[in-house]
């Protein structure tokens, strides 16, 4: 009876220390930003207001991947969507109104200015694509 006491006793001593080593030692997950990016435009702030849709484009000039975002999103220019770049130097009132922090930012906007839809980040040609015929079906 007393081997198996101790036994135990040892047993939840091991436990015991193998936990508080785990939690002294245990790292945590390291803090991940996150971007705002706007839910709301006045369009009155972007070209085309009248139109149903809008599709801004946040960017750097010293941004690869901006240039790639441009590009794609320039697909989208019909007579019923305005499609607009905003450069972090030339535009910087608007990045700063909008809290743009991380280039490229895209977003898709309906006639109110409600953001409808988003991309951190360059979105492919499909996602893009996608995104927009989505909202146009949606309406």
């Amino acid at each position: 009876m007393t081997t198996l006491v101790l036994a135990v006793g040892l047993g939840a001593v091991a436990v015991l220390v193998a936990w508080l080593i785990r939690t002294r030692t245990g790292t945590d997950a390291p803090t991940q930003a996150r971007w705002a990016v706007p839910t709301q435009l006045d369009r009155e702030d972007f070209t085309g207001p009248e139109l149903p849709w809008l599709v801004a484009v946040f960017t750097s000039s010293t941004c690869l991947s901006c240039a790639g975002t441009w590009k794609t999103a320039q697909t989208l220019a019909a007579p019923d969507v305005a499609v607009q770049r905003l450069d972090a130097v030339a535009d910087r009132p608007l990045h700063e109104r909008y809290g743009i922090e991380a280039v490229p930012c895209l977003v898709l906007a309906d006639a109110a200015g409600t953001v409808r839809a988003s991309f951190l980040g360059e979105p492919t040609p499909v996602e893009l694509t996608d995104a927009m015929v989505a909202l146009r079906a949606s309406q």
